[in-house]
């Protein structure tokens, strides 16, 4: 189970002094901990996956918004925190793959124009929550729908 996976590697991050990795893990632990608290049950594999993918989401914006800033350093920090987060969520969809699954997506509701988006988008969040980034998946099926 990806929670005691980070339990485990927060332990070894630890003992061999890797503050970095360790703070990352640590913050991962939070995250899972605040939902499992507001949920008042343990959480499911898929929904410790949501919260990691929200947390590497949260990370590519400010990653964003630090390259504007010009702090270099913040940058790196947050790229190293994506990356750690990433390792405990399913592997990322190539967009070629997110392509062809929007395509059969669209195919199988009978999506053609811009009006189903919003249909579209709720068949492939199951499909892509954790795999891919949303803002990706949205591009792209913007640009299926308007062909």
């Amino acid at each position: 189970m990806i929670k005691e996976q980070i339990q485990n590697d927060w332990k070894a991050a630890l003992k061999s002094k890797e503050k970095q990795r360790a703070s990352v893990l640590s913050m991962a632990k939070s995250a899972i901990l605040y939902a499992e608290k507001e949920a008042k049950s343990s959480l499911s594999e898929e929904q410790i996956i949501e919260i990691l993918a929200r947390e590497v989401k949260m990370r590519r914006d400010a990653v964003a918004e630090f390259q504007k800033g010009n702090r270099n350093d913040l940058v790196e920090q947050s790229e190293f925190e994506i990356e750690t987060l990433l390792s405990y969520l399913p592997k990322q969809l190539k967009e070629e793959e997110i392509i062809e699954l929007v395509e059969n997506t669209a195919v199988e509701i009978g999506a053609n124009n811009m009006k189903d988006m919003g249909k579209l988008m709720a068949a492939l969040k199951p499909l892509t929550t954790g795999k891919a980034d949303g803002k990706l998946v949205s591009t792209l099926v913007k640009n299926y729908l308007m062909k």
